[in-house]
């Protein structure tokens, strides 16, 4: 493609993603279906010019005042990823001027609103709970995610995924904690691979695979994911039970249950059970009270752990709507609790930093009459069964807390309690 077709390509698909009325994701993925010309190549410099723009939108909307013409079209031209010879084929020599000069602005001396890049709300929480740890955890969420894999146990183990990797020409490694992980090198094309086609491995992060791990399903079990989403953690627990027992997978979206019928066909699992729910009151959740050995509970929430990932969060999250979330998320951890058994293990999980998605409503259910039937499970134990490496790192207290800065995964929180016999 043409400099200036791509150039112009950003321009529009940058305007699109900060009217901030859908996730980022989706917009990229709808531009993409509009416009059949891009190749992989021309797509992936769209995707991540597009969040490097999210990552620093304050600093570059600084930095864009001294230009002229479309903002949108500055904002691209400050956060281009790509060759920058390429890109000066698109620009006059005022804008390569213009450019020059303000990528040379030292960012040292900036006002520290244009270094973090976040809003105000966030920066105040993330200070108080972080300290001197604040500025190393910024800088980790500024930077792109790994790709990350899970092992599908049931059909291979990690050693055997890493060699067809490997035959492949793809340099992978384990993941540091989780022993069904490896973590692989740029951006390879997975869907082309026949170790991905035969359902060897899933695009997981680490962080959300130990979540999976802390639950601990078995062979033969009764196991709920009830906030299953598109099923990452799904098929996760239904490897973890050998293609046995029975697993339900919970959510409010047939939206995202049906993403996950072709992810569950090229996994062989054939003991999951996708079921759409009007909400956590459902009779159908009613009906397997007392009944079930293993629920996780992977909460709605503001997703803030997944930055690297996601940046656009940052700017379509308020208080407000952390505060709607905590109450949402009470509401559904009771009603999860209820279907355990005597002896039954519940996580509750999200991948948020904040105090009030995690340890404020772990407290909440601990403190409310449901939860005097619970005893709460120290984190480390359940993560050393599952054979994770250096465990001790991950926890805080008696809860699994992942940090992008100290584990290299996106941030993550859990939970877990057993429900003693009454």
């Amino acid at each position: 493609m043409h400099p200036k077709a791509l150039l112009e390509a950003a321009t529009d698909l940058v305007h699109r993603v900060l009217r901030f009325e859908h996730p980022a994701d989706r917009v990229v993925a709808d531009f993409f279906r509009e416009s059949r010309v891009l190749g992989s190549r021309e797509r992936h410099t769209l995707t991540d010019t597009v969040f490097a723009v999210l990552r620093e939108l304050p600093l570059l909307r600084h930095l864009a005042r001294s230009g002229s013409g479309e903002l949108e079209r500055r904002l691209v031209l400050l956060a281009w990823p790509g060759n920058a010879g390429y890109l000066r084929a698109a620009m006059s020599e005022a804008e390569i001027a213009w450019l020059e000069r303000s990528r040379a602005t030292p960012r040292d001396a900036l006002p520290e609103a244009l270094r973090h890049n976040l809003p105000e709300w966030l920066v105040e929480r993330m200070q108080r709970q972080l300290g001197e740890e604040f500025w190393p955890w910024v800088e980790s969420i500024g930077r792109p995610a790994p790709l990350d894999l899970r092992v599908n146990v049931a059909k291979a183990s990690r050693e055997q995924a890493l060699a067809r990797l490997r035959e492949a020409g793809i340099a992978a490694e384990p993941t540091p904690h989780s022993p069904v992980g490896i973590r692989v090198e740029g951006k390879p094309s997975l869907h082309k691979l026949d170790v991905y086609a035969d359902g060897w491995i899933e695009v997981q992060d680490e962080g959300s695979q130990l979540l999976a791990l802390m639950t601990g399903a078995r062979r033969g079990e009764m196991v709920v994911d009830f906030c299953a989403g598109a099923g990452g953690k799904t098929l996760a627990l239904g490897a973890q039970m050998r293609n046995t027992g029975r697993l339900y997978a919970f959510d409010v979206s047939g939206h995202r249950l049906a993403a996950l019928k072709p992810r569950l066909a090229r996994s062989g699992l054939s003991n999951v059970y996708p079921v759409q729910i009007a909400h956590e009151r459902d009779d159908r959740i009613k009906r397997l009270a007392g009944k079930m050995d293993r629920v996780l509970v992977d909460a709605p929430c503001t997703g803030l752990g997944t930055l690297r990932r996601n940046p656009d969060l940052k700017w379509r999250q308020t208080p407000d709507a952390l505060a709607a979330l905590g109450e949402q998320q009470r509401a559904i951890l009771e009603a999860a609790a209820r279907l355990l058994k005597p002896g039954g293990r519940l996580v509750y999980a999200t991948c948020s930093p904040l105090l009030e998605e995690d340890e404020e409503v772990a407290a909440a259910f601990d403190a409310c009459a449901l939860g005097g039937s619970f005893s709460r499970l120290p984190a480390l134990d359940l993560l050393q069964r599952a054979q994770v490496a250096e465990a001790d790192a991950l926890v805080s207290g008696p809860d699994l807390r992942l940090w992008t800065h100290r584990h290299g995964s996106d941030g993550f929180f859990a939970a877990a309690w057993e429900r003693r016999a009454s």
